[in-house]
């Protein structure tokens, strides 16, 4: 791929080095007018700073990024990213660094953030979250050649640096525990289609299912308690309803369990209750959850250890941090006639 230049940006933009210069590093010297003209043209060309210059001319920022796409509703209330952020500080602490925690409305937006922070050099390297299949934000960092760990499976990172979590293995557990208490028909109450991990979870439910010899049923919701429960009533009101279902997080498990209660269907004695990301959530409710338990805490911290490791000249390389472990509460019980 060809480097984009500041000759070639002065060229587009009808002025000259100089300008772009002052205009890139935000400088006195152009108009506004020119100065958003130039930066313009930067973004629809994905220039980033030449990286030995760079490292020439400016000192680290001592800050590392991590942009999150999701309702800041959804973020509140979700125990997983208050851990995963935990993690991630207590590294940065020791290592006298900020987090700069941006918040989007989608994709195009966090896309304008990463090329902001890569030309302003507003940070050192970024953990990218929610990765997906063809994620265009794996080229976009590879052509800005701003350091990146991805949170997710190897298979959707593309060569990129990443720490995952082995949820394959997870699911076949967790149906394995729902065939042997022997229930017949389950349900998952998923996360978004098009998140990757989501549907590796799909994936990977299926086939435990077709194994096991289950029928099976899966909703895709937003991850919020709203939507958990709005699914779960569905389900339970549907002919032919599961006996078991496993939530995608603690969030939608814990609204699930209320929206029994309120429907007067008992957890476990009419319905198991399985939740992802074992939290306190899962130990105050009752019946307690069982959950696929892993710490995440200790996962973020991988994450910003193995993004140091990338400043530090580490090749990008796949990690896997821990493959989550069935918690069995009481919200686990046999199939009743």
């Amino acid at each position: 791929m060809v480097k984009v230049t500041i000759r070639e940006i002065a060229r587009r933009a009808g002025v000259s080095k100089a300008a772009v210069t002052y205009a890139l590093n935000g400088q006195p010297g152009v108009s506004e007018a020119t100065r958003a003209r130039v930066l313009q043209i930067a973004d629809e060309l994905d220039w980033a700073p030449n990286q030995v210059a760079r490292q020439l001319s400016v000192a680290r920022s001592e800050t590392l990024g991590l942009i999150l796409a999701r309702p800041a509703q959804t973020l509140s209330e979700e125990p997983f990213y208050m851990a995963f952020v935990a993690g991630l500080e207590g590294v940065l602490g020791q290592r006298s660094y900020t987090l700069a925690l941006r918040m989007v409305n989608g994709p195009d937006e966090e896309l304008a953030a990463y090329r902001k922070w890569s030309r302003e050099k507003r940070v050192d390297g970024v953990v990218v979250v929610d990765v997906n299949a063809d994620d265009a934000r794996i080229p976009l960092l590879k052509r800005l050649g701003l350091p990146a760990v991805l949170v997710g499976d190897p298979q959707l990172a593309d060569g990129l640096a990443c720490v995952w979590t082995d949820s394959t293995t997870a699911m076949s557990a967790a149906v394995d525990h729902l065939a042997e208490l022997g229930h017949r028909r389950i349900a998952r109450i998923a996360g978004p289609a098009d998140h990757g991990h989501v549907w590796i979870r799909d994936t990977a439910f299926a086939a435990a299912t077709r194994r096991t010899g289950l029928s099976a049923e899966v909703v895709h919701t937003d991850f919020s308690g709203a939507q958990g429960a709005a699914a779960t009533r569905t389900l339970m009101a549907s002919t032919g309803r599961p006996t078991a279902i496993i939530y995608d997080n603690d969030l939608m498990a814990v609204a699930g369990l209320s929206a029994l209660d309120n429907l007067d269907i008992r957890c476990p004695d009419d319905v198991t209750l399985i939740a992802w990301d074992d939290s306190a959530l899962c130990r105050i409710t009752h019946p307690t959850l069982t959950a696929m338990s892993h710490d995440v805490v200790g996962y973020g911290a991988e994450v910003a250890t193995r993004l140091f490791d990338l400043l530090e000249g580490a090749a990008p390389a796949a990690h896997l941090y821990s493959t989550p472990q069935l918690r069995i509460r009481q919200s686990s019980g046999p199939l009743r006639a």
